[in-house]
């Protein structure tokens, strides 16, 4: 059975657990680069460009508007804040930029119940020009990230070898585990050697990185978000099981907020990646964010799903070639599951009849499905009961689905 088999396989995968204890759960924030990119004009577009400003504000809308209390509590720096490397070697911000410093950065964050991310390269530059992290300046960086008390580092790839990133990212590993400061280290190896074995070995990768990026960098459009899930979905039987608690793939940002996605496909991007245990990061101008696209982000039970304490990814577990329909499934504690019911199609709502047992839902439990979107709840739920659901163009219906009776006795 499903989940039955889905469950076995996360149980597998959970042994491999990075030494620092972090991110037992998929991790949420908010983090710069999709939407503010590499914008370092704070004289034309000071309220825009890649400052201390901008992190400033942020911070304050992730404290002030409800989502560090749903769980977005990193706030995530990302290329083009360095100003250089001093007379000893250590890493400065740009100064005009952030004038107070990183450090000042953390603690503000810190004050507001937030935890600071920034980014970095294992190569000789970043990708966006500005100093890497060679070999020799792993142990110092670690450090230096340390003191000024980072919560998550990003390591990127650009500019770097293979037999580099085979050494830089297990020594950058170490490094930060040895400053005894608990940071959470996200890494873009995978992505540089292709994503797949047997050039990426997924069981070192859960040894020493919290979460990983395996593919392209995600762009603000439907196509793209498109191109991510077809590459997840092909690949599932490889990355599925290496998923879990302490160690996430990453299929990059939300675009949510932005320019690029409908409303149903703002919608649709939301529930896929909570169905793939997927990091939520939000990249998005959470000052000016509409409360439209605030409620697909702040929906309780989609975080709910998301973090799930099993920390199972979901997979597709069937594709209608016909009717262009794809239906996910990710296993859930206290027996329930999420669904999610995608429509790759561009002309009308579809009608769509299934069952549990289409889904390979096989069970002798009575259940109750909840629409995540909608609220509505829909009862008597058993494996061979057919149903039909309503799917808008690029769009979802999402169901919390869980028991209510077993061989029609109620659950106590």
């Amino acid at each position: 059975m499903l989940l039955k088999t889905v469950l076995l396989l996360a149980l597998v995968s959970q042994v491999l657990v990075l030494e620092n204890g972090l991110l037992r759960k998929p991790p949420m924030g908010w983090l710069a680069w999709e939407r503010f990119r590499c914008n370092t004009d704070c004289d034309e577009d000071p309220k825009n460009c890649i400052s201390e400003r901008l992190f400033l504000e942020m911070a304050d809308r992730l404290a002030q508007d409800g989502w560090r209390d749903l769980g977005y509590i990193y706030l995530n720096i990302d290329d083009c804040w360095i100003g250089g490397r001093d007379a000893t070697g250590r890493l400065v911000p740009d100064p005009k930029r952030f004038p107070h410093g990183i450090a000042f950065l953390a603690d503000y964050a810190h004050s507001l119940g937030l935890k600071l991310g920034i980014y970095e390269d294992m190569g000789n530059f970043t990708c966006m020009g500005y100093p890497g992290i060679t070999l020799d300046k792993v142990v110092q960086d670690a450090q230096t990230f340390a003191d000024w008390k980072v919560d998550m580092l990003k390591l990127d790839g650009c500019f770097s070898t293979s037999e580099e990133r085979a050494k830089g990212y297990p020594s950058m590993a170490a490094a930060l585990n040895a400053t005894g400061r608990p940071i959470a280290l996200s890494c873009s190896w995978p992505a540089y050697e292709g994503g797949l074995p047997p050039k990426v070995n997924y069981s070192l990768l859960a040894d020493i990185c919290n979460l990983w990026r395996n593919y392209d960098d995600i762009q603000d459009s439907w196509s793209s978000v498109l191109s991510v899930l077809d590459w997840f979905v092909r690949y599932q039987d490889i990355l599925q099981p290496v998923a879990g608690p302490g160690h996430w793939n990453d299929p990059d940002m939300l675009l949510i907020g932005n320019f690029g996605l409908s409303f149903e496909q703002a919608r649709a991007q939301m529930a896929l990646w909570t169905v793939l245990a997927a990091p939520l990061f939000m990249s998005t101008d959470l000052r000016t964010i509409s409360a439209q696209n605030m409620d697909i982000l702040q929906n309780p039970l989609m975080i709910k799903i998301n973090q799930d304490p099993l920390g199972i990814q979901g997979r597709r577990v069937l594709k209608e070639e016909r009717s262009h329909i794809e239906v996910f499934v990710r296993p859930l504690a206290d027996e329930a599951c999420a669904i999610v019911f995608f429509s790759r199609r561009t002309d009308l709502p579809h009608r769509y009849r299934c069952s549990l047992a289409k889904l390979n839902l096989h069970s002798s439990s009575t259940y109750e499905a909840q629409n995540v979107y909608t609220g509505d709840v829909i009862s008597g739920l058993q494996d061979k009961t057919t149903f039909t659901v309503i799917i808008n163009p690029s769009g979802v219906v999402m169901w919390y689905l869980y028991p209510i009776s077993k061989l029609g006795l109620p659950q106590q």
